[in-house]
């Protein structure tokens, strides 16, 4: 204290607390932009995934209808044709099934990865932020 009873300062000049607010605020402001941004790319990723793994999932969808048609074909071939007719058939019925099957996986696979559809890293960045603001509030 100096001698008039007002605070000795430490030779520095402190700013107005006005200025201190308004910066505070730009701040503020500032990081809300940010966290949005990135909640706006997360969620952008994930739409992205969902939409992969849709599309994996149609085009098995497809794949299985096609490898019931080919089974079909494939009872039909054996009950009418020659041996050699029929196994052609299944090698056909096996490779629609097996790419069925890994369309099916990496849909699943796409769909998982997405999933949930929330921003969780721009939530937990957002918490940090509060906790660091809480902190340094109570100093």
């Amino acid at each position: 204290m100096t001698a008039d009873g007002s605070p000795r300062t430490s030779g520095g000049a402190q700013e107005p607390v006005g200025e201190l607010v308004q910066r505070a605020s730009q701040q503020l402001t500032q990081l809300v932009r940010d966290e949005m941004r990135l909640a706006q790319a997360e969620m952008t990723e994930k739409g992205k995934r969902f939409g992969k793994g849709g599309g994996l999932f149609g085009g098995a969808g497809l794949m299985g209808v096609l490898t019931l048609q080919a089974l079909v074909a494939t009872v039909i071939a054996a009950l009418s044709l020659a041996m050699d007719v029929w196994v052609a058939a299944l090698i056909v019925t096996g490779v629609l099934a097996a790419v069925t099957a890994l369309m099916a996986a990496l849909g699943k696979q796409q769909i998982s990865q997405a999933s949930p559809p929330t921003p969780e890293q721009t939530m937990d960045s957002v918490k940090a932020d509060v906790a660091e603001i809480k902190e340094k509030a109570q100093r």
